[in-house]
């Protein structure tokens, strides 16, 4: 009977965590984390069987945070086919997905630079009126003549100026093909104040608004060493532009993993989610799962910073308007990392955001994530200064599947 008595409450409390409604979410890198190149990790579709019910459906708000640059549903798809379970676009967070909340750029003339099917994908962020370097160059015959093909071109047959709209923001999305040509064109828009054709009587010491996506400076794939990634191009422009005007270069933003506006919008989209799923509880507790310390990892611990300043300045500050948006400005952070006015975000709820380490991708098995990086060969961005605390991650696991093990266990919660 003693024996029965406890096998029935092993049962109940069993059932009771299927029942509980979870004050959590989960993001999930994805390259090193799910799949390396195109091929899933052997242990990612049980990882994901724990989360999810005999339909498929997500029982859990989960995200799909990367620094790639494609379109959403695309992203999607393939996720959803390595593992058989539909995944949903608004559960995609690209590069440049928290540009869908800028609409204070939305309808600038935006100089948008990029490969692949950014016109595509600047329009479903919200863009209405985009340009390319290609469309200025066009306009401008005389700019681009770092192409010698250009040159003679001009030499030859002359040259026709067009009128061309002024450009009022740039938006980095990722590393052009044409380094050199996209280089010369951006600092001469800035030069200008998006009029290049004109010489200006002075550089602007405040120049229009530049927002980048992705400060990855190198990339890992099929090649033995690292290849350039955004991040490289970036540090061209920004070299450049200082050598030539003497000024920094100023971002408005930088969005893409390990910024704060990033996992601001990350909670965002799981809190989104967990209303639609239903759950009436807000969200407490957001995990990322990650291969690469300095960036899945840094990200994390710089989001939980973010966090505990956001709350402690909600419990001192005196003057009414900021304490109606005391995410309106971080005193700590530049320009760059602060969340632009008008963001439109869900009320911020989550108090803890820990960064779970596999080993499955960048990171080796035996490594101290802390001792991998040192500020001598520390790869982040400038406006990212290196702290070598924010590399301890509050867990190091094999892969996925014991990732998700760990998160349900630490919720005390099962969906099987």
């Amino acid at each position: 009977m003693r024996k029965k008595n406890q096998m029935r409450r092993a049962k109940d409390s069993a059932n009771l965590l299927c029942q509980k409604q979870p004050k959590f979410g989960i993001a999930f890198d994805v390259d090193g984390v799910l799949a390396r190149g195109t091929l899933p990790i052997p242990t990612g579709k049980e990882a994901m069987s724990h989360l999810v019910d005999g339909k498929g459906d997500f029982k859990v708000p989960v995200t799909f945070v990367t620094n790639a640059l494609n379109r959403d549903q695309d992203k999607a798809n393939q996720i959803s086919g390595w593992f058989d379970i539909p995944i949903d676009p608004k559960q995609m967070i690209q590069a440049p997905g928290p540009l869908s909340l800028f609409k204070k750029v939305h309808k600038k003339h935006c100089l948008v630079v990029g490969q692949g099917k950014v016109p595509e994908i600047a329009k479903e962020l919200g863009f209405t009126n985009i340009c390319s370097v290609q469309d200025i160059a066009e306009h401008y015959p005389l700019l681009d003549m770092v192409n010698h093909d250009n040159r003679r071109h001009v030499a030859q047959y002359g040259f026709t100026e067009k009128e061309f709209p002024r450009v009022e923001a740039v938006i980095l999305m990722g590393e052009p093909k044409n380094w050199e040509s996209s280089l010369q064109l951006i600092v001469d828009i800035l030069k200008t104040d998006g009029v290049p054709n004109k010489v200006p009587e002075c550089v602007p010491e405040k120049h229009l608004p530049v927002i980048a996506c992705n400060m990855d400076l190198q990339f890992m794939d099929r090649a033995c060493m690292p290849r350039y990634g955004h991040g490289a191009y970036l540090l061209c422009l920004e070299a450049l532009y200082k050598k030539v005007t003497g000024y920094e270069l100023k971002y408005t933003s930088l969005v893409g993993k390990p910024s704060e506006t990033t996992f601001r919008f990350a909670e965002h989209k799981l809190s989104t989610l967990a209303k639609e799923m239903g759950h009436d509880e807000p969200l407490e507790r957001m995990y990322l799962i990650g291969d690469t310390p300095e960036v899945d990892i840094v990200g994390a611990n710089l989001y939980q910073r973010y966090i505990d300043r956001l709350h402690k300045r909600r419990n001192n500050i005196d003057d009414e308007e900021t304490q109606k948006n005391p995410e309106l400005i971080d005193p700590e952070l530049p320009q760059s990392r602060n969340i632009p006015p008008g963001t439109d975000f869900l009320p911020q709820t989550v108090t803890e955001c820990q960064g779970v380490l596999v080993e499955t991708g960048v990171y080796k098995p035996g490594q101290s994530p802390e001792k991998g990086s040192t500020e001598k060969n520390y790869r982040g961005h400038r406006d990212f200064p290196y702290i070598n605390e924010l590399y301890k991650p509050a867990v190091i696991v094999d892969d996925v599947l014991k990732a998700i093990e760990y998160i349900l266990d630490r919720e005390q919660i099962s969906f099987q």
